[in-house]
């Protein structure tokens, strides 16, 4: 995983799968065996999760768990390809659901918006946040319990070509998939994909050979939740530390 705060990038980016196929400057990251094998380890064993692992009782203990992960949309393209995308979750977000006062579901709360989020865990929940931003949550738990993880950081990994076409960026920085806006905008997530199973072909997390250790995972009060009053104050965020993509100011 990326931790080098200072990263710089060339301007042509074409075409390419991956951080090393793009030449891209990492500093010390670039001589790192375990970071190089990190894309050999990702194509050869990827595995999507299973239905069991939304579907556990404790957010929490998931949205730790998510860290790590390899986030994948294959949407068809207009030219009749299918564009792969995918990036290394490394910033999220839980949701505790009816007693957790920063849930769209706090207090029971039912509407045509959140109604997915008490189906049964392993589908997309996407929600548009001031108007413009599509923010991609992955529901867990059983049916009628509305529990959510907020993606809100990714290391991206392939089709970077793709994500700045999305994005409408020149060149690659780690404003790609930093803050979960861009992570949507980036891999193509919209709020008419709401209700989709990760387990689709079109939609899903993976796992591979890569582990993080509890030392690189730190854990903060949630982002804009100041509404919530003393739940605001719950440590549900959690995030790789000095990664680049991570979103906001780690505390």
């Amino acid at each position: 995983m990326l931790t080098n705060e200072q990263v710089s990038f060339p301007k042509r980016l074409k075409c390419y799968d991956d951080f090393f196929q793009q030449d891209i400057n990492l500093g010390k990251y670039k001589e790192n065996p375990d970071y190089r094998t990190t894309i050999k380890r990702f194509k050869r064993s990827m595995r999507k999760l299973s239905i069991d692992f939304y579907q556990r009782t404790n957010v929490v203990q998931i949205a730790k768990e998510l860290l790590g992960k390899i986030l994948v949309t294959k949407w068809n393209s207009p030219d009749g390809y299918r564009d792969e995308t995918s990036g290394r979750i490394i910033e999220v977000e839980a949701y505790n659901g009816v007693i957790d006062k920063a849930s769209h579901a706090s207090g029971g709360r039912r509407t045509n918006r959140n109604e997915i989020m008490y189906a049964n865990g392993g589908v997309a929940y996407v929600y548009l946040c001031y108007g413009i931003h599509h923010l991609f949550n992955v529901v867990t738990n059983k049916k009628q319990t509305p529990h959510a993880i907020l993606i809100r950081a990714l290391e991206p990994l392939k089709g970077i070509d793709v994500m700045l076409e999305r994005t409408g960026k020149k060149q690659l920085d780690n404003t790609l998939t930093k803050g979960p806006g861009n992570v949507s905008k980036a891999l193509g997530i919209f709020t008419k994909h709401t209700g989709l199973s990760l387990l689709s072909k079109e939609l899903f997390i993976a796992e591979d050979d890569f582990a993080l250790n509890k030392k690189e995972i730190s854990a903060s009060p949630r982002i804009g939740v100041d509404y919530a009053g003393e739940d605001a104050k719950l440590l549900y965020r959690f995030f790789v530390k000095g990664n680049p993509f991570v979103s906001g100011k780690p505390k």
